[in-house]
């Protein structure tokens, strides 16, 4: 066994893969500390020190992995993520760049490529992407019609929400998200028009219960046939396992019969 078969051996063995979520997520309660004033005129330099401690881990890690995998390590989307951000940190003035610093916390984000369920849950929304799209699209379409609308009808005695295009957008959004639609918005409305609650029922009805709920039905359709196509895998790894175990079963019987 060569170094690099050695160096992959390492990294795919599971306390490897839990020290690094486990760095990711003390690195990530760090960061958490360095927004505290307090925390850090107490235990300021420690902090930074960790900081740095977590970030050298992060930087061999990503070094190892390029020994092991070379060229493959950039045919891996998961790789070049890490690759990415971990780069952000090593960006000269990353250290005292507020916005840069601030950029760090997306090291948080490495706990998905390293841990297989979530790997599955955001593969699955990348799958459902393509659909989502469509569903984005009958989405933009109702609340164009719906504020163009509302604009119309309610622009003229309510112009705080329905005054402009954006602004009637903005309402629209809002009652689709049932934050204070009803006290907030929709009943001072129908005090002056009491039949406008045949205008947002229905948009209600079509965005939040029926646009929204079909976006969730595509993601979950998603993930589930990436866990399909994962299982699927994993059976046939098994079976090519037990038929080269009998094959060579069978072989060691045919010379022995010889």
């Amino acid at each position: 066994m060569d170094v690099r078969d050695r160096i992959h051996a390492f990294l795919e063995q599971a306390w490897v893969r839990n020290g690094i979520i486990a760095v990711i997520l003390f690195h990530a309660v760090l960061l958490g500390m360095e927004t505290s004033p307090a925390i850090m005129a107490a235990a300021g330099p420690l902090i930074i020190v960790l900081d740095r401690a977590c970030l050298f881990v992060f930087i061999v890690e990503i070094g190892l992995k390029l020994i092991a995998y070379r060229w493959a390590f950039f045919k891996s989307g998961w790789n070049l993520f890490d690759f990415a951000i971990v780069g952000v940190s090593l960006i000269p003035g990353a250290q005292s760049i507020s916005v840069l610093r601030a950029l760090r916390i997306l090291r948080l984000l490495r706990v998905v490529s390293a841990a297989p369920r979530l790997r599955r849950v955001v593969e699955g929304f990348i799958t459902a992407l393509p659909g989502m799209g469509s569903v984005f699209l009958l989405m933009a379409l109702i609340f164009y019609i719906g504020a163009v609308m509302a604009t119309k009808l309610f622009a003229a005695t309510f112009p705080e929400w329905f005054g402009s295009l954006g602004q009637s957008a903005y309402s629209l959004f809002q009652i689709m998200t049932l934050e204070s639609w009803s006290m907030g918005i929709v009943r001072p409305v129908m005090e002056v028009y009491p039949y406008a609650w045949a205008f947002f029922v229905p948009f209600i009805m079509v965005t939040t219960f029926a646009v929204v709920n079909l976006l969730v039905g595509l993601i979950v359709n998603s993930m589930q046939d990436a866990h399909n196509v994962e299982e699927g895998e994993k059976t046939d790894a098994y079976r090519d396992e037990v038929l080269a175990r009998l094959s060579a079963i069978e072989e060691q019987l045919s010379a022995r019969d010889k």
